[in-house]
């Protein structure tokens, strides 16, 4: 539920993004909000920026720039939110699985070792980036033979090709790791209070 009095910018906030997780948490903060469905075409993107040499994170940044971008020239004046997330396993980018014998291969391979998440996030307005970052988790799964990694698959179903790296940790997913280091948000994909001070760094919250 939105809180009255808290959004303060006089256009709308737009969230370039039909996630449901990014939605839940944004929705957590009571601000009132949009939204809208990006079109980019990521795989472009990704190419093109790792031709040029950008790692894992700046990619995150990349693909939240883009998003923002191109929803804000629709909606003149909005603020508008774009984000996006990156799993890298040292240089090795995954993507979500596309069946469950991708997603058993994703597993398997980060299995035992560590991960980075990078969640980057732009606000645009305009058409004009006005803040952007990105923010990193490190997880640590547990060492997993395929057996275990079977009955896992079992136990999540369909939902190990909604998430990249075959995995959600909101979920049964959690059994999978030993330690994580980082925010929860960011390791859900809209790293909220880094969000929080980007507005009220523009003058767009009350509190």
């Amino acid at each position: 539920m939105s809180l009255p009095g808290l959004w303060r910018d006089p256009a709308p906030l737009v969230l370039a993004s039909t996630s449901a997780t990014r939605g839940g948490l944004l929705a957590s903060t009571g601000l009132p909000f949009e939204t809208a469905r990006p079109d980019v075409d990521e795989r472009a993107i990704e190419a093109a920026a790792r031709a040029e040499g950008a790692g894992p994170d700046a990619l995150a940044a990349r693909l939240a720039r883009e998003k923002a971008l191109s929803v804000s020239p629709a909606r003149p004046g909005a603020l508008v939110i774009g984000a996006d997330q990156t799993l890298a396993l040292g240089d090795r980018l995954f993507h979500k699985p596309a069946s469950r014998e991708e997603a058993r291969a994703q597993v398997a391979a980060l299995a035992g070792r560590t991960h980075a998440l990078h969640s980057g996030v732009a606000l645009a307005r305009d058409g004009v980036v006005v803040a952007a970052f990105v923010e990193s988790a490190r997880l640590t799964m547990r060492p997993l033979d395929a057996a275990a990694i079977d009955l896992y698959l079992d136990l999540a179903g369909d939902l190990v090709t909604t998430s990249v790296g075959g995995y959600q940790l909101e979920g049964v997913g959690a059994h999978l790791f030993a330690t994580v280091e980082g925010d929860h948000a960011t390791i859900l994909g809209l790293p909220i209070l880094p969000l929080l001070a980007a507005l009220r760094g523009l003058g767009a919250l009350a509190l």
